[in-house]
């Protein structure tokens, strides 16, 4: 007991003798950590994975290290790749065989193959958005479109563009990328060229319009001469069973049923040309009285008045005055 009551005070009497040496050690090796941390000590995070660069060996191709938390030598590096799908977007010009130059405009969805990361890291390294996947749409781009005219890459000709994209999509599988579509989001033409191009559809549609026109004039055209011709053997057919008798029994059946009705009318059996029934309505009659009034009128009017002739009850002749019997000459004075 007192061997260890001996160590015990020999203990404490160097701690305190050498305790401001251990403060400044413990604050060393705590600026350290704080300061190796983020080297040492990786997270992971959802979406993402790791490629772990060992100094001394080179990248680990092997490994793709998940989500997580990892702790490595500081003197090594681990890369974090992102695995979501992401959009890229990126715009160039492109000469056509004819010398014009077309501004396109791009947006890449892709995303890193996720078993491929080491590869991907060590042939290419993290900037590979701009090292490969904008480089590479490019190029494939500016070689397939260059044989075309601009209007044919304006109105997409034989499909033109989207044998572009696929060739594009393809391209980027070759190189540890996972291109789910490459999006042409706007093509702009000199506007010269794009006035051009867009009075030449106009032109067209309206072309069309009027082929349209002319097919819908025929097909009328069609119906009209057969509903004429099912009118003219409708009434063909009926001709041929049609009679005199029959067309009076039709008439009869008419009356009667105009007959029934409560308007005022007058019925004249046997009056007209056939010895059909005539009806004659209330208008009618007063219209043919009105009529026959005033032709009694005119009559009357047009009738020549006849001139009495006067006749003289004084037998004897009349005796002319002497100035009408004798006229005097007029005295002439000198």
């Amino acid at each position: 007991m007192e061997y260890f009551k001996n160590s015990l005070l020999k203990l404490r009497h160097w701690v305190r003798a050498c305790l401001p040496y251990l403060v400044v050690l413990f604050s060393i090796i705590m600026l350290c950590v704080a300061f190796l941390w983020p080297q040492v000590v990786i997270t992971i995070n959802s979406g993402e994975g790791g490629v772990l660069y060992r100094r001394f060996f080179g990248t680990d191709t092997e490994r793709v290290y998940t989500e997580g938390i990892y702790a490595i030598f500081p003197w090594n590096t681990m890369y974090i790749y992102d695995t979501r799908i992401q959009t890229v977007l990126h715009e160039f010009n492109v000469l056509t065989n004819q010398g014009l130059p077309i501004h396109l405009s791009l947006a890449i969805r892709f995303r890193p193959e996720y078993d491929m990361l080491g590869l991907l890291h060590q042939q290419v390294g993290p900037n590979y958005i701009n090292t490969i996947i904008a480089p590479e749409v490019e190029s494939v781009l500016r070689k397939r479109l260059s044989p075309y005219t601009p209007e044919d890459i304006y109105m997409n000709k034989d499909r033109i563009l989207t044998t572009v994209v696929i060739e594009a999509i393809e391209a980027l599988g070759q190189k540890y990328i996972t291109a789910n579509d490459v999006i042409i989001r706007e093509i702009s033409l000199p506007p010269t060229i794009r006035q051009a191009i867009e009075a030449k559809l106009t032109e067209q549609q309206r072309y069309q319009a009027y082929v349209y026109r002319l097919k819908r004039e025929e097909h009328e055209a069609k119906r009209k001469a057969i509903e004429a011709e099912g009118i003219k053997n409708y009434q063909d057919t009926v001709a041929k069973t049609l009679s005199d008798k029959l067309l009076k029994w039709q008439g009869i059946q008419a009356t009667l049923e105009l007959a029934k009705s409560s308007n005022s009318k007058v019925v004249v059996i046997g009056a007209g040309s056939s010895g059909m029934p005539l009806i004659l309505g209330g208008d009618y009659t007063s219209s043919n009285n009105a009529f026959n009034t005033d032709s009694d009128t005119h009559e009357t009017k047009t009738e020549p008045a006849k001139k009495s002739t006067p006749t003289n009850t004084n037998t004897e002749p009349e005796t002319p005055t002497t100035d009408d019997a004798n006229p005097e000459p007029a005295n002439e004075t000198n």
